[in-house]
């Protein structure tokens, strides 16, 4: 079959490319059964390799890369060290590429793997239309982790990690209308963002509705474009935006700890202390929140978890064991000093 390719096989056997390319060069590290499901249909089709699908062998390799969709993000920098654990007790080391927002992260993957043979790829953040075509740049197993995803997103056709971005939103905005706020502000991402932004900002107007709140534009505060966004400057100037308006701000919901931080001192510059006049809630759980004054109130990501069966299911894939399993962990919300109930 002239135009028969290693990607044909890879689509009958629902696995990568770089699988069909182990069992082709006899790799000792693929799943026995998956090696000879790919043999047999190599044989019916009477597929010769050649030098290219060759070429694509990576049995030397230990070495995973973890791309980064956000430069300098705190809650990613703290799972580092969580990854480097977990890889090493497989015998694997890893490359970090941090990527602005603005750059695609297929090309990116691209780069890096023209300069490092890949055994596989761990993706952090943002959010992808057809991650699946990655797999058409890059022929290596990949797994995305905490990639935006909610209950009526279509899934993902490949292995994913992740919590339902929309869901806790709705439960920490919720968890400060129990506590009698009305007037509840948030500090949300870039207008246009597509991604955990976009989630965390539904789950902030759902809430509202649920209790019978209206959801007002002038609560609603996102980054300017000058300035990165998920920073502490960002929310603080965010922070700052908001209460110029004016607009009886009882509590503020934060999407990322980082722009609570920035909060707290657009807050304190305006004369204004918290929790005793605006409450403060953040989202991501990292670590530095229990030591600011007054301590943060956050929504914990179960970082541990989603590291552990990130790693687990790239080794299922490396293995040739691929099941597109989507996981979705719960969050956790964490109450401390910075919130108090409306009125007393």
């Amino acid at each position: 079959m002239e135009t028969f390719t290693i990607r044909d096989i890879a689509r009958i056997c629902k696995v990568s490319t770089s699988t069909v390319s182990r069992a082709i060069n006899n790799d000792p590290g693929i799943n026995q059964k998956t090696k000879e499901r790919v043999l047999r249909v190599v044989k019916e089709f009477h597929f010769v390799p050649n030098n290219c699908a060759r070429n694509l062998k990576r049995v030397d390799s230990n070495t995973v890369a973890l791309i980064s969709k956000g430069i300098g993000n705190s809650f990613f920098q703290s799972m580092y060290p969580l990854f480097e654990i977990e890889l090493l007790k497989h015998g694997f080391q890893f490359i970090l590429s941090e990527i602005g927002n603005d750059r695609d992260s297929g090309r990116a993957v691209a780069e890096i793997a023209k300069e490092r043979r890949l055994k596989g790829i761990i993706f952090l953040g943002g959010m992808m239309e057809q991650p699946e075509i990655l797999i058409n740049q890059v022929d290596v197993p990949y797994v995305l982790c905490t990639m935006a995803v909610n209950a009526d997103h279509e899934r993902y056709g490949c292995s994913s990690v992740a919590i339902d971005d929309e869901k806790e939103s709705f439960r920490i905005v919720d968890y400060l209308c129990k506590r009698g706020h009305k007037r509840i502000a948030i500090i949300s991402g870039y207008k246009d963002d597509n991604a955990v932004g976009m989630l965390r900002i539904k789950g902030y107007e759902e809430a509202l509705k649920d209790n019978g709140i209206e959801v007002c534009d002038d609560l609603i505060g996102y980054m300017p474009t000058n300035i990165p966004d998920y920073t502490i400057e960002s929310g603080y100037a965010v922070m700052k935006e908001l209460l110029s308006r004016n607009n009886g701000i009882t509590a503020v919901f934060a999407t990322s700890d980082l722009t609570a931080f920035g909060a707290y001192r657009a807050i304190a510059e305006a004369g204004l202390k918290i929790p005793d006049d605006i409450s403060v809630v953040g989202f991501d759980g990292i670590d530095m929140t229990r030591y600011m004054v007054p301590s943060l109130t956050t929504v914990r990501q179960p970082r541990e978890n989603m590291v552990k069966a990130s790693v687990d299911l790239l080794m299922k894939e490396i293995e040739g064991e691929s099941d597109t399993s989507q996981l979705v962990y719960d969050a956790e919300i964490i109450e401390r000093e910075s919130v108090r109930t409306a009125g007393d």
